[in-house]
C-alpha cells in the first residue's frame, strides 16, 4: 500500500553557476532531509554536462516507484529547482540520471510519527522474562585465553573468550582491557557485528577491541562475532559455514518464535552482557553497546532486553519495523514479512524480535544514524523503531546515505560531521 501523498510541482531554471563538483548533483533545502507533513521541499539538482539527453527523474515513496518523469533541458551548467508537498507521514527517495550520472537523496516527512507496522504481542514480556531466565539458569562458564599480539599498545591486553549460551552455538568474541586498572573504574563497551558470515565485517578483531578498549580514558572491550563462529580462523571456516549451516542463516526458523535464529542470537547478547559485568573493573554504571546494520539491531535489542545497558549507538540498523510491510512500509533487514506476505506464522513469530517492540519503555540514551536512501534498513523502518524508545534519543538522518558508507565529497562530509559525531559521542560516553 503506497501513501497518498498531496504532491505539487514547480520548476525553476537558475542561472549557470559558477562550479560544479559534479555532472549531477541533487541537494536539499534542509540539510538533514527531516520535513513536516505540508511544508514544501525544494530539490535543486546541479548539472554540468554536454548531453543533450533529458534529465530522468524518479521519485520513490515507501521504497516504490510512484513518480518518472523525463524532462528536457538545455547542456551546459545550470541549477534546476523543484518543490514537493508530502500530506503524509513517510520516506521519499529522489533518484536523478542524465546521460549515464546519476545521483540520489532522500528525505522523511514526519519521522516522529511512525509507529510499529505490526502489533507488539501480548505475551510480549512473559516471553523474554522466561528468555532471560533460562539464560540466567545456566551457570556461566568462560574460557579465556590471552592473544600475544606485537600490536598490542603497552599497557593494554586481549584474549579470545567463548562463553556457554542457551542455544546451538556459544558467544564468541575478544576482550580486550587497560592493565592494571583498578576495581569499579571502567565503563563497558560491545561492539556487535553486521550481518554475512565470512565477510572482514562479522568477524570479531583483535586490533578493533584493542582500539575500543582505548577510547574515551580506557574500557573494558568486548568485540563479538556475530555467529558464536571461532575467531583468527582460515577463510575455507568461514566459507564452509557460509555455504553450510549459516547459508540465509536469517531465514531460519523464521515461523517459531523458539526456533527462529535471532532468538539464538540475542541469548548470545544477553550472555555477552552478563560476563562483561562480571569484570571486577566495570564501574558499575556505563554499559555502551555499538553496531553497524545487523550490529546496530543487535545493539537496540540489548537496550530493550537489559536495562542495565545505558547507551546504544546504532548505524543503520537492521531488525527494525519488521511490520513494516503490514502499514504500507518496507521492513527492516531481512524483511521477513515482506518475503512472507502469505505465511501467517512468520507474521506471528518475528514480532518478538522487532527492535520497535523490544524498545518500548527503554530508557539508555540512543544515538542512531539512519540513511534516508537505505533501501536495506529503510529510514522508516529505524523510525518506528526508535520512537518506542522512553530514554534520550539522538538521531543523525544523512539524506545521501544508503546503506554502505558513502564515496567521494560526500564521504569527506559524512567524515567531518556524523561520522566525526558519532566518534566524540562514544568518547565523552566513555570518559
Amino acid at each position: 500500500m503506497m501513501l497518498t501523498s498531496t504532491l505539487s510541482f514547480a520548476f525553476l531554471l537558475s542561472l549557470p553557476l559558477l562550479l560544479s563538483a559534479a555532472p549531477l548533483e541533487l541537494s536539499l533545502d534542509r540539510p538533514d532531509g527531516v520535513y513536516q507533513k505540508g511544508e514544501t521541499v525544494a530539490l535543486t539538482i546541479t548539472v554540468d554536462s554536454g548531453h543533450s539527453a533529458p534529465l530522468q527523474l524518479k521519485i520513490q515513496k515507501e521504497n516504490q516507484e510512484v513518480v518518472d518523469q523525463r524532462i528536457p533541458l538545455p547542456p551546459g551548467l545550470a541549477t534546476h529547482t523543484f518543490e514537493y508537498t508530502f500530506r503524509d507521514t513517510g520516506s521519499v527517495i529522489f533518484q536523478a540520471n542524465r546521460g549515464g550520472d546519476a545521483d540520489s537523496i532522500g528525505i522523511v516527512v514526519s519521522p516522529h510519527e511512525l509507529r510499529p507496522g505490526s502489533p507488539r504481542p501480548q505475551d510480549f514480556d512473559t516471553y523474554w522474562k522466561k528468555q532471560k531466565a533460562l539464560a540466567r539458569k545456566l551457570p556461566l562458564k568462560v574460557t579465556q585465553t590471552a592473544i600475544e599480539s606485537d600490536a598490542a599498545p603497552s599497557g593494554f591486553r586481549a584474549f579470545d573468550v567463548e562463553v556457554n549460551a542457551p542455544g546451538p552455538q556459544p558467544l564468541r568474541a575478544i576482550f580486550a582491557k587497560p592493565q592494571n586498572a583498578a576495581d569499579r573504574s571502567l565503563p563497558i563497551v560491545i561492539q556487535y557485528r553486521a550481518a554475512g558470515v565470512k565477510g572482514e565485517w562479522c568477524r570479531a578483531k583483535t586490533q578493533d577491541a584493542l582500539a575500543l578498549a582505548q577510547r574515551g580514558n580506557g574500557a573494558l572491550a568486548l568485540d563479538t562475532n556475530a555467529h558464536g563462529m571461532l575467531n583468527h580462523e582460515d577463510e575455507a571456516y568461514y566459507e564452509d559455514l557460509q555455504d553450510g549451516p549459516l547459508k540465509n542463516y536469517w531465514d531460519q526458523g523464521n515461523s517459531d518464535r523458539d526456533d527462529f535464529y535471532f532468538r539464538f542470537m540475542y541469548l548470545r547478547l544477553l550472555r555477552s552482557i552478563e560476563f562483561m559485568t562480571q569484570q571486577p573493573e566495570w564501574d558499575g554504571k556505563r554499559i555502551l553497546v555499538i553496531g553497524e546494520s545487523q550490529g546496530g539491531g543487535q545493539a537496540l535489542a540489548a537496550v530493550g532486553l537489559d536495562p542495565r545497558v545505558s547507551a546504544a549507538v546504532a548505524t543503520v540498523p537492521a531488525m527494525c519495523d519488521w511490520g513494516g510491510p503490514l502499514a504500507g512500509r518496507k521492513g527492516g533487514w531481512p524483511q521477513p514479512i515482506d518475503w512472507n506476505p502469505e505465511q501467517p506464522a512468520v507474521h506471528q513469530a518475528v514480532p518478538y524480535f522487532d527492535a520497535a517492540h523490544l524498545l518500548k519503555g527503554s530508557q539508555a540514551t540512543l544515538w542512531v544514524e539512519i540513511g534516508l536512501i537505505d533501501e536495506t534498513c529503510p529510514s522508516t523502518s529505524i523510525y518506528a523503531a526508535i520512537n518506542q524508545a522512553g530514554g534520550e534519543v539522538i538521531s543523525h538522518p544523512v539524506p545521501y546515505r544508503a546503506h554502505g558508507w558513502p564515496a567521494g565529497e560526500e564521504r569527506a562530509h559524512w567524515d567531518a560531521t556524523t561520522h566525526a559525531a558519532k566518534n566524540d559521542f562514544i568518547d565523552d560516553y566513555l570518559k
